[in-house]
């Protein structure tokens, strides 16, 4: 069915008239009667009786008449929807984001949007930069914000945000109270670090294999939150975001470690599929964050 002329015969039906039909679709009478015979010849039915001072609908035309409207209903509730999404008065934002960033980084900013926009459905998605980075090339996420980069002519990257990686250490260590560490001071102590796939993982094994500082003792835990714990009690040294332990720093639950011409930095990314499109939601979100990573 040519919606064209779909629309050509609402406007006949509604109006009765022809010639009223053509003046409100701004086209000649001629113009609406060869549409409507068009209409009337695929379909195999007339659709209206023509009579000399307009036209009438036939059974047909009003079973027609009575799907057209809730077409062009949905049309105009669909042109409503998306004028709503482009203005954020409705619709959901898909944030996926690795450890650090989505626990440490992100309420915060989340919590601002949700204020400037209410109506916007926020969901997080919380995972090591591995499993996000297949989030994003799976379209499961609308926003990836990680702690690597990809490689490949398909992605796009942009860092948003500088980050530390520090190492930390129970209060009562005995490397806790020596300053200006060398790196090599710390071989013969156990190294917790988070799992394979993780962001901050790779750049300390990448920190170490640039010193050639041997990764021999190592434990690995799931989550920041329980490398903490676990230096808390003994187990070994960490290397962890500043972001992370900036609370247990204050409080003195933990200490850093001070290494003389050592500083591990890397960069919080956005990741993109190029093409992609982008949806006003995300780049609002975007705004938020960049300007919180500067206020900080």
């Amino acid at each position: 069915m040519n919606l064209n002329q779909l629309a050509i015969f609402h406007a006949v039906a509604q109006s009765g008239n022809l010639t009223r039909a053509a003046e409100v679709l701004c086209i000649s009478q001629p113009a609406v009667s060869k549409q409507l015979r068009g209409l009337e010849k695929s379909l195999g039915t007339a659709l209206f009786h023509r009579l000399s001072k307009g036209v009438q609908l036939t059974e047909a035309g009003h079973l027609l008449l009575e799907y057209s409207g809730r077409i062009f209903a949905l049309e105009t509730e669909a042109e409503r929807a998306l004028a709503e999404l482009r203005e954020l008065q409705r619709g959901r934002l898909i944030i996926g984001a690795s450890t650090t960033i989505g626990i440490y980084l992100l309420p915060e900013v989340m919590g601002a949007f949700q204020k400037l926009h209410p109506r916007i459905e926020l969901q997080l998605e919380i995972a090591n930069t591995q499993k996000i980075q297949h989030e994003l090339a799976a379209n499961k996420v609308d926003l990836a914000l990680t702690e690597g980069i990809l490689e490949g002519d398909q992605w796009q990257s942009d860092a948003f945000q500088s980050d530390e990686i520090i190492a930390i250490a129970a209060k009562n260590c005995g490397l806790a109270t020596k300053k200006n560490l060398a790196p090599k001071q710390i071989c013969s102590e156990r190294i917790l670090l988070r799992e394979a796939g993780s962001g901050t993982r790779k750049v300390v094994e990448n920190a170490f294999r640039e010193k050639a500082i041997p990764l021999e003792s190592v434990m690995s835990l799931g989550s920041t939150e329980a490398i903490k714990r676990a230096v808390m009690n003994g187990m070994g040294i960490a290397f962890v975001s500043r972001l992370a332990v900036e609370d247990e720093l204050k409080t003195g639950e933990l200490v850093e470690l001070i290494f003389s011409n050592w500083k591990i930095e890397r960069d919080f990314y956005r990741l993109r599929l190029k093409g992609n499109y982008e949806s006003r939601a995300a780049r609002e979100f975007m705004r938020l964050l960049k300007q919180f990573c500067a206020a900080r």
